[in-house]
């Protein structure tokens, strides 16, 4: 019968997305891992690999059509002598989107968000499964009956064959993704947009539509303050030793084409006292708590519109050098919006720097379901006190953690503040 192909969920908090380009046509054949379309989510546009072999037999959604929900029928798939004749009613949804241009294109994801498997799909003795996968099982001995289908509907695909041992079943249960974030309701906080519209009858002004985005923001952020209970610690930090350790160490690296920030020292520091601090190095799940044993840190990178969090894992175990440059190219691709979901996903902690803008000092609004948060200021000549009780000059930073107070207590947040002070005050050690 035919196959539906479904909008996919190529991350776990999509709901919805913009079906920016077809990659094909009706009458194309296709096969398992082809291209099929580019889908536009809030954080970037990827492409939708096909998990079944067969002919397109009709494009239900056209290209450009925005808020497309997950799990809607956007093409059927013909297979071996099936014809169009075959695709009976199926039809695009009643209120078709409103289409827009394309988005521009970016890599294909690594992963992408399978739909729920459920038991192999059956109607009467007939057992649901491509062609492809038909073919595997019969070449390995493979009994389809006892194999958990992930394609859509159960259907069994490649992928769920080649996974699968000769003469036995697939395994029975699966490690389930942690649930979503469920969607923030909404609050009357004031004025209607229509009313505050009113108010500026006869005032010039631009009216600029949120796009995906701005809407998942502006909902998480309002998540945030709204359910994460915010505390927040202060430090100084003097950078004196720091920043001369720098030099020489850029003098060095020189020749490999290498310059560290100060901010790669700063996710060194943060990763490093995760693990000196390792109740720290947690996350809020609802019901639980996870301690993650990795310091996998992410760092807020402004782009056009927005900002990512593009996640540094492992990084207790990287050298300088080699997070500088994967900070590099995880900031460059975001500000080209072309990071896969997994690639800002995930972590435990976070780090906003916005010393290079001039500030201070701020407080940073935790990125749930992460523990805590550093917001960074710049580094400025001022006057301290020596040991001594003597005046001096050195260029101090000021830094904020914002913790969740349901993952860390205040003693717990000062212990992981003071491993961050101590590591970027000694960054010699750092390397030990």
């Amino acid at each position: 019968m035919p196959i539906e192909i479904l909008m996919p969920a190529l991350s776990p908090t999509m709901e919805e997305g913009t079906l920016a380009k077809w990659l094909v046509k009706e009458g194309d054949t296709v096969s398992s891992g082809d291209l099929l379309a580019e889908i536009e989510t809030d954080k970037a546009t990827m492409e939708f690999e096909a998990v079944d072999e067969g002919v397109i037999g009709k494009i239900l959604i056209a290209e450009g059509s925005e808020g497309v929900k997950v799990n809607t029928a956007i093409a059927v798939l013909l297979e071996d002598g099936e014809s169009a004749d075959d695709i009976g009613t199926a039809s695009a949804p009643a209120a078709a989107p409103v289409a827009t241009e394309a988005a521009p294109s970016a890599p294909v994801a690594e992963t992408a968000t399978p739909a729920p498997a459920a038991p192999a799909a059956t109607d009467g003795s007939r057992i649901f499964a491509s062609p492809l996968a038909r073919r595997i099982a019969a070449s390995k001995g493979i009994d389809l009956a006892a194999l958990t289908g992930s394609g859509p509907h159960g259907r069994i695909v490649k992928a769920d064959v080649e996974s699968a041992q000769p003469g036995a079943a697939a395994p029975a249960t699966t490690v389930s993704a942690p649930a979503a974030a469920p969607a923030v309701a909404a609050v009357a906080s004031g004025p209607s947009s229509d009313a505050i519209a009113k108010m500026y009858e006869g005032r010039e002004y631009e009216e600029i539509a949120l796009n995906g985005m701005r809407k998942t923001i502006a909902a998480r952020l309002t998540e945030a303050k709204q359910t994460v209970p915010h505390f927040y610690l202060r430090r100084d930090i003097k950078l004196d030793a720091l920043l001369e350790f720098r030099g020489t160490l850029n003098k060095q690296l020189e020749a490999r084409n290498v310059k560290l920030s100060v901010n790669d020292f700063i996710i060194k520091a943060c990763a490093l006292a995760l693990q000196s601090v390792p109740d720290a190095n947690a996350v809020w799940a609802g019901d639980k708590v996870l301690k993650l044993k990795p310091s996998d840190v992410a760092v807020a990178v402004a782009i056009e519109g927005g900002l990512f969090t593009p996640v540094l894992q492992d990084a207790e175990m990287k050298s300088l050098s080699a997070l500088s440059a994967q900070m590099k190219d995880l900031a460059g691709r975001a500000r080209d919006r072309k990071l896969a979901p997994h690639e800002y996903q995930g972590g435990s902690f976070a780090i906003s720097n916005l010393g290079m803008f001039g500030i201070d000092n701020f407080d940073a609004v935790i990125n749930p379901p992460h523990g805590a948060i550093l917001a960074v200021g710049a580094g400025k000549k001022q006057p301290v006190v020596g040991p001594d009780g003597d005046l001096a000059v050195a260029t101090v930073m000021s830094v904020t953690l914002s913790v969740d107070h349901r993952v860390i207590d205040g003693a717990l947040g000062a212990e992981l503040l003071n491993a961050i002070v101590e590591n970027l005050e000694n960054p010699v050690a750092m390397l030990a």
